[in-house]
């Protein structure tokens, strides 16, 4: 990011940027009277093979309200469904899209944080479990446009005359998503949404997992047990040492870095994820969001079997734990000594007729698109923000986005006013199309205040120093 301190600089072209391979292409030399150059081997993937099972829901119908439950048919096979419409029905239809729900078989449907909110406003909502478990986006987008187009028939209501869009985390990946213009043009449920709420989102795909790949690989460097060969097989057998020569305790709630490696590692985090900024060393301490990050050390990136070839990549990229212009010279051996993985540039390529395996977010967007995130999130950190900024920007559609920073150290941890007041701002400007007001997401001196994210703040978190309003506030 422009004025930063530099994490992640690229010096060659990344899976975003690189020029995918072409599927399904024969080229025929017939002036030369040479055969036919053979087409590649189209790709095959692990989530292809597995299987699922869609449980019904059992929910109980909110008090002036009808509830449809079911199983319908998904992308990947059955799914699971519910959609709530009250009696006062204004005609808008929601589609809530959940977050990341494990490796099990069971696919089950989430409600939404906001459902009883939205039938005292008039909103029919409607949730897909997906037709699969896993990071699967892909299935995500069609399972809920497929379900928002079969909410008539699913539950004798009339077609919506609106649909909106909200998810978290997983979800909002998937919202955001479905709101590009590229899966517009390639989905096979298509479905245009007036307006979405990621909160809490994936909004650059590539980001994610390079983030994912870029702290094991550097914690299991930083404590002495550098991967040699990618990928990191023996990296699960070792977190206990990783862990142990960085941290001083990681049986608690919070975990307290050492002053040596530790400290440095928890700063070449804050670089990685968006810079200096409120809530982030807190953050970093949570134990169980630090969990779910080294969880994923020794992954083999293709994203557990969601792509087929190899996602993540650290070629160019230099680590800093210092914010000087010029690495230190500790900081130069390490980035020396640290192992660099290739990614293939074809591991997420464009499918003819069908979305990406892993559907990008590239800013392309024509309706309105509020987002939320938490600045001391771990696992989906808050330069996702950033970086769909900027994205945003570069498509000359800057004019379509708010977003909003909240002080909360968790994944997702919004207190329900923030997502109230969110989501009501959204609608009320896709309905005036009066823009409401929002945070500045990219200026470092604006970021690193330490007032920054009160705006839209409404609880102060345990841990989390309470604002002072008397203090101007950069936003």
């Amino acid at each position: 990011m422009t004025g930063l301190p530099t994490a992640v600089s690229r010096a060659v072209p990344t899976p975003r940027k690189a020029a995918l391979l072409l599927t399904g292409l024969t080229l025929t030399l017939a002036s030369c009277g040479s055969p036919a150059v053979t087409p590649p081997t189209p790709q095959t993937r692990t989530q292809d093979t597995r299987t699922f099972k869609a449980v019904t829901p059992t929910l109980t119908a909110t008090p002036g309200a009808s509830l449809y439950q079911g199983v319908y048919d998904g992308l990947q096979g059955k799914a699971a469904y519910a959609a709530e419409v009250p009696e006062n029905w204004n005609g808008t239809l929601i589609m809530y899209t959940h977050g990341y729900a494990g490796t099990g078989e069971e696919l089950k449907v989430q409600t939404p944080p906001l459902r009883a909110y939205w039938l005292s406003q008039g909103y029919a909502w409607a949730a897909s479990s997906y037709s699969s478990n896993y990071y699967d986006v892909q299935s995500g987008v069609e399972d809920t446009n497929a379900l928002a187009l079969k909410f008539p028939e699913l539950t004798g209501k009339a077609k919506p005359s609106k649909y909106l869009i909200m998810g978290f985390s997983m979800g909002g990946h998937v919202a955001a998503a479905s709101v590009e213009a590229e899966t517009l043009a390639t989905a096979k449920n298509k479905v245009t949404y007036a307006a979405a709420m990621p909160a809490c989102g994936v909004l650059d795909e590539e980001y994610e997992f390079q983030w994912l790949g870029d702290y094991t690989l550097a914690a299991a460097q930083m404590a002495g047990y550098g991967a040699q060969r990618y990928p990191h097989e023996d990296f699960q057998k070792l977190l206990p040492d990783i862990k142990a020569a960085l941290f001083t305790n990681t049986s608690g709630t919070l975990w307290q870095v050492n002053d040596g490696q530790g400290a440095k590692l928890r700063a070449l985090a804050r670089q990685l994820t968006g810079g200096e900024r409120p809530v982030f060393d807190l953050g970093f301490s949570v134990g169980s969001l630090q969990n779910a990050v080294l969880s994923t050390g020794g992954s083999d990136g293709t994203l557990t079997g969601i792509l087929a070839k190899n996602y993540y990549g650290n070629k160019g990229v230099t680590y800093r734990w210092t914010t000087d212009a010029t690495p230190t010279p500790a900081e130069v051996a390490f980035n020396n000594l640290i192992l660099r993985v290739e990614a293939d540039a074809a591991a997420n390529p464009a499918r003819s007729g069908a979305l990406r395996w892993l559907p990008r977010v590239n800013g392309e967007i024509n309706v309105p698109v509020l987002t939320l995130h938490t600045l001391g999130d771990f696992y989906v950190p808050f330069k996702h923000e950033q970086l769909y900024s900027k994205a945003v920007a570069a498509s000359g559609k800057s004019n379509l986005l708010v977003q909003r920073a909240i002080r909360a150290p968790g994944h997702c941890d919004f207190a329900a006013a923030e997502l109230v007041e969110g989501f009501n701002a959204l609608v009320a400007w896709e309905k005036t199309g009066q823009k409401p007001a929002g945070d500045d997401v990219t200026t470092p001196s604006v970021i690193a205040d330490p007032n920054y994210g009160c705006k839209y703040t409404r609880e102060t978190r345990p841990g989390v120093a309470a604002c002072n309003v008397a203090a101007p506030l950069h936003n």
